[in-house]
Formats: C-alpha cells, structure tokens, sequence
C-alpha cells in the first residue's frame, strides 16, 4: 500500500466512490468537476490510498488545501478525508492523516487543521482525530445562501 496523488482524470475517478461516500450530496461528475477546479484555482491536492490494482477504487481518500491565514500562518487545511464503508476500520485513514502532516512538515507548515461533523456518525473519526492529537479549538459556524 502507498499513497499517490490523483493528477489525472482516471486516478480522480478511482477517489470517487471513497469521496461520495462522505459527499452523498454530489454525482461522480459533480465531484469530478468541482474536485478540478480546485486542484487548479485552490491549490488542492488529492491524495489516495493506492494498493496498485488499478483501476480498482481507491479504499480511502484525502483532500486538502495549502493556505496562507492570519490566524495560524501557513497552513494545511484539509477538506475531505474519507474511507469507503467496508474498508473503515483498517487503519487507511490514520495513514493518510500521517501523510498529510508530513507533508506540512515538508512545506513548513505551522498547523493542519480541518472541520469534522457533530453527529454520532461522525465519533470514529474524532476519536481519531484527537489521537492523532488534534485539538478542537473552535466552533465552526455557516451561513447558507
């Protein structure tokens, strides 16, 4: 198992099922699209578990931004992290969040940081988040419009 980045679109496509697992609102072409025009507007890297059977999907996908803000510097925000249902629970997550926070090493990040949902669906992943020794520092607020 390795991780890859997903730079075209046939390595994007193998991300999409783990991706809608937790963005159910959106079709694999929305996802497709949107995921696009962040890698190229957003700065946004795509990165996946790759266990080298291609173009078998990929078990469990991360996205994440690099950021410059006021608040925490330069920065990895990550948007997505998300593993398909059957695959959960076998430790693809936790490699991808080790990934990504060396990559902030590698880059000079001060912090990664990233949102997560306040619903019981959501607990496995804060419980991974905080051993993974993830603070929550505050409350994340949205206006629809």
């Amino acid at each position: 198992m390795t991780i890859s980045i997903a730079h075209s679109d046939a390595d994007i496509r193998r991300c999409l099922p783990a991706m809608l697992a937790l963005r159910s609102h959106l079709t694999e072409e929305q996802a497709l699209e949107q995921i696009r025009i962040q890698q190229n507007e957003d700065r946004f890297v795509l990165a996946f578990v790759d266990e080298g059977d291609a173009p078998k999907p990929s078990p469990a996908v991360v996205g994440y931004r690099f950021m410059n803000v006021l608040y925490s510097g330069k920065t990895i925000y990550i948007d997505d992290l998300s593993t398909l249902p059957e695959a959960r629970g076998k430790g693809y997550a936790s490699k991808l969040l080790d990934f990504v926070i060396e990559q902030a090493r590698q880059n000079g990040c001060q912090c990664v940081s990233l949102d997560s949902g306040q619903n019981p669906a959501r607990y496995d992943a804060h419980r991974l988040y905080l051993n993974k020794r993830f603070n929550i520092v505050s409350h994340h607020f949205k206006l629809d419009l």
